[in-house]
């Protein structure tokens, strides 16, 4: 496959070498995708996001960073942010974050994360409208393999969070979260209802006097 003279297939998985991968990612084609690259394919993702995803992306970096707040518990959040096993893998997942130990262990001026020189992110989250299916499929896989601590799949059509703890390159849905402690998806999926019948700020208030009275 020539990535340069070919207009790859998007929201699929597409055979390709290392390179092939890297030359569409510096395709101008695709400056506005997501790319994915596991088990020797890659992956680009164009679909317009809309207002579904948009809002349920912002309420739960919302939620997560009060949470963190409330709790004195040390994160930093990456929006969009590519992790890159050189040769191997790459993943651009949504939302993702460092909790507590390793919470500063990229440093500014990092553009890709090489995860030959930093750890992987605790916690990865995709916010799913049109692509529930590989993100329960093949990301997941992706996620045990580069092995971070959580992955989330936040189902936009019905309000719903898949939470999955990783470890020994396996996972297993949870439904309280072990990187954020006490955290309960129930919580989460109440606060996306919510944002179908008001604001945010009224659902984010909400949120902060059940965050205080735990």
């Amino acid at each position: 496959m020539s990535t340069t003279q070919t207009k790859i297939l998007t929201e699929t998985w597409s055979a390709a070498t290392w390179d092939e991968y890297l030359q569409a990612a510096d395709n101008p084609i695709y400056e506005k995708a997501k790319f994915y690259y596991y088990n020797r394919q890659l992956r680009i993702e164009m679909t317009p996001l809309g207002n579904d995803h948009a809002s349920d992306h912002s309420i739960i970096t919302y939620a997560i960073n009060l949470y963190a707040t409330v709790n004195e518990i040390e994160l930093n959040s990456k929006d969009n942010c590519s992790y890159r096993k050189t040769g191997v893998r790459e993943a651009q997942p949504d939302l993702s974050y460092y909790i507590g130990e390793t919470v500063d262990a990229v440093p500014y001026g990092t553009g890709i994360i090489h995860l030959d020189d930093y750890p992987p992110p605790t916690l990865v989250i995709e916010i799913a409208n049109t692509s529930l299916a590989d993100d329960r499929g093949t990301k997941r896989l992706l996620y045990e393999d580069l092995e971070v601590g959580e992955y989330w799949i936040v189902d936009v059509q019905r309000n719903q969070i898949l939470a999955f703890s990783i470890e020994n390159s396996g996972s297993h849905r949870i439904n309280i979260s072990g990187v954020l402690p006490g955290l309960e998806m129930s919580l989460l999926e109440e606060a996306l209802r919510q944002t179908r019948q008001t604001n945010h700020s009224r659902v984010g208030a909400w949120l902060l006097s059940r965050f205080q009275d735990q």
